[in-house]
């Protein structure tokens, strides 16, 4: 059983098992993360709590004053980061312009809105991975980065009774797995 399970893909085998961190270790060569991390936003190093989220879809990131323009016939955004930083308790500020990856459409009781969604660096254990993420202002919520169902699919596997069971150490010779437009 477990060799059958070792060539089920992440989602088939979330689907079907909910699984310990030592039966994931035995399930999969794939790191186990809890429902909650530290991570680093990149190439800041900026130490956050992520939330992993398999009830989102896309990922999120607090970005503050959101301003949609247009450059070189493109549609782009810029807004400013303002994040914790939970190793020093210093405040990272910066504003950044990002080309607009794609127009998040999202349904609610309140009705539909739209968000921008960039591209993003974050660092997850020892690797980097290139993800797309929609710009909202979470500074009311606990954790400013929330990883949904498409960034932990290229993760590993999720064991949602733990929280923190990895520390972010990447490095300039850590892995980066790149953006992969999933449409």
């Amino acid at each position: 059983m477990f060799a059958l399970m070792r060539h089920l893909s992440l989602a088939a085998l979330l689907a079907t098992t909910t699984l310990t961190p030592a039966l994931a270790q035995e399930t999969t060569d794939q790191p186990v993360f809890g429902w909650v991390e530290k991570a680093f936003v990149e190439p800041w190093g900026v130490e956050v709590k992520a939330k992993l989220d398999s009830g989102a879809l896309t990922s999120s990131l607090d970005a503050r004053d959101i301003e949609r323009f247009e450059k070189d016939g493109e549609d782009w955004v810029r807004f400013r980061l303002e994040l914790e930083d939970e190793e020093t308790g210093e405040l990272f500020e910066k504003t950044l312009e990002r080309p607009v990856n794609r127009n998040l459409l999202l349904r609610g009781a309140g009705g539909t809105s739209r968000r921008p969604t960039v591209i993003m660096t974050i660092c997850l254990g020892d690797t980097r991975y290139e993800e797309d993420f929609s710009l909202r202002n979470r500074s009311k919520m606990n954790y400013p980065v929330l990883l949904g169902r498409r960034t932990i699919s290229h993760l590993g596997v999720l064991d949602v009774d733990k929280t923190f069971l990895s520390d972010p150490g990447c490095d300039a010779d850590s892995k980066t797995v790149p953006y992969a437009d999933e449409k």
